[in-house]
Order: structure tokens, then C-alpha cells, then sequence
């Protein structure tokens, strides 16, 4: 495993506008060229946690899989974000998906929608765990609700990912528990935690503060963004720490 190198967009994401978003995006990483090797933007970047992204989901390589795949290309690395997907007549996902710079790309479905929204009632929930790899380091995925489900984020014995990967529409008024579960997964899996969540006030008046953040596996922050501030940060991952913590510290041996 080499460093990886992760640059993440706090978004003030415009209310149901994904043509909007998708500018908003490529002139957020544009500075960065070539250095990453992940960009990751927030749950829902084109459109918002809208009561209507059932209605604006796109077929499964649509107008948003062609900006991630021009942006993966542009950039060489691999780009992460989640947006609404039919994947059936009636039947629309919350779809995370990784997107490298050839085009192929896989995909994880969001498996907790919030009950205390629309979105549990428009959207199919995912069933799947998955884990994928990048440039050597092996990464979970995972989309803000799921955040509060631990024994869903569980690491294995032996340890099968690196990497937590978070996309969020998280709600301000909630900051300390996204905050403060952030660590936690990070601390209790053994792994470098990245949560990346929007800003901004939504069209239905609820108010976002961030705090996207890079935690490493002792809940230590590598990077952060100022809350309630739209804008890029970058990081820089070190797989020598990684694994020299793990193997002074094998607390995933007694893991159940």
C-alpha cells in the first residue's frame, strides 16, 4: 500500500439543480489536477435529501455516471458521490458509487434510509455490504444513515477493510453525533474514517453545518473544514501507521 491521497468538496449543494451542482463540482477540485487519488462530494450532490429525488433519479449510467467518469478522467483518480438511481420500473436506490478514471465503476446502495424523512418511504433500502479496493487500500462505503449502525459497519477478523468512507446529508442540529460516530467507527474498526458532509440551508429550511472531517484509527483528526463553510480539503493517508497501530494493538483478535 502506497499513501492515499483524498481531497473532499464541503458542498453548498443548490436545491434540485443537478446541472448546477455537477459546475459546482468541477470547479471545486479543478485547482487540484492530478495529485488525489479519491474526490468525494456529499450524499445526494446534485439534487439535495429532496422529497422529490425518487422523481429526479437517473438510469444507471446517466447524465451524473458521465460527469464522474469525465471527472475521474480528468483528475486520474477515483471519484465517489451518491445520487438516486432507478434501478426498476417503481424502484429507485440512494446509490454510492466509485467511478474510476476507464469508466468501469461499482456501487453500493444505501442500506438505512431514514425513516425520519421521505426517503425511507420513496426509496428501496440496499441489502448488500460491499468492499472495494483503490489503489491498494481496501474501503468500505457507507451514506449517513448508516453511520448510527454499528454492528452494519463492523470490521472482520481478520481486518477486511483500511478505509470508512461516509457520504452525508447530515443536519446541523445533529452535529455532535456525526461528529462524535465519526471517531467511534474509526477507533472501534481500526481504520482511517472520511465523512464528508454538505452545508448550507436546504429548500425546505433545514440548516447544514459540515463538519467533514479525516479521522485516523485513534479518532485523531487528519483534516478538517470549518462548519457552516463551503469548500475543499485534502489529506494525506499513512498505511505504515495504519498497520504499525494494528499490530501493536490487535484488538479486531477478540472481536465477536
Amino acid at each position: 500500500m502506497q499513501p492515499l491521497n483524498i481531497a473532499f468538496f464541503q458542498q453548498d449543494i443548490a436545491w434540485e439543480q443537478p446541472d448546477a451542482n455537477r459546475r459546482m463540482v468541477e470547479e471545486a477540485f479543478a485547482p487540484l489536477g492530478t495529485a488525489p487519488d479519491l474526490l468525494i462530494v456529499p450524499e445526494t450532490f446534485t439534487t439535495g435529501f429532496s422529497d422529490n429525488m425518487a422523481s429526479m433519479a437517473e438510469p444507471p449510467e446517466g447524465p451524473t455516471y458521465t460527469f464522474a467518469h469525465r471527472m475521474a478522467q480528468l483528475h486520474d483518480a477515483l471519484f465517489v458521490g451518491t445520487w438516486t438511481v432507478q434501478i426498476a420500473p417503481g424502484t429507485v436506490v440512494n446509490r454510492l458509487h466509485w467511478v474510476q478514471p476507464d469508466g468501469s465503476y461499482g456501487y453500493y446502495d444505501k442500506a438505512h434510509t431514514f425513516r425520519m424523512s421521505t426517503e425511507h418511504a420513496q426509496l428501496a433500502r440496499g441489502t448488500l455490504r460491499e468492499i472495494f479496493q483503490w489503489r491498494g487500500w481496501r474501503i468500505k462505503p457507507a451514506v449517513c444513515y448508516d453511520l448510527r449502525f454499528p454492528r452494519w459497519l463492523r470490521n472482520a477478523n481478520p481486518l477486511d477493510y483500511d478505509l470508512l468512507l461516509l457520504c452525508a446529508n447530515w443536519p446541523g442540529s445533529r452535529h455532535e453525533a456525526w461528529s462524535t460516530l465519526l471517531r467511534a467507527r474509526a477507533i472501534e474498526n481500526l481504520c482511517y474514517t472520511v465523512g464528508v458532509n454538505r452545508v448550507g440551508t436546504d429548500g425546505v429550511g433545514i440548516p447544514y453545518s459540515g463538519y467533514s472531517a479525516v479521522v485516523d484509527f485513534k479518532g485523531l483528526d487528519i483534516a478538517t473544514l470549518p462548519p457552516s463553510t463551503p469548500g475543499v480539503a485534502t489529506a494525506v493517508l499513512n498505511p505504515d501507521a495504519l498497520n504499525t497501530f494494528r499490530q501493536h494493538w490487535p484488538f479486531f483478535l477478540d472481536f465477536d
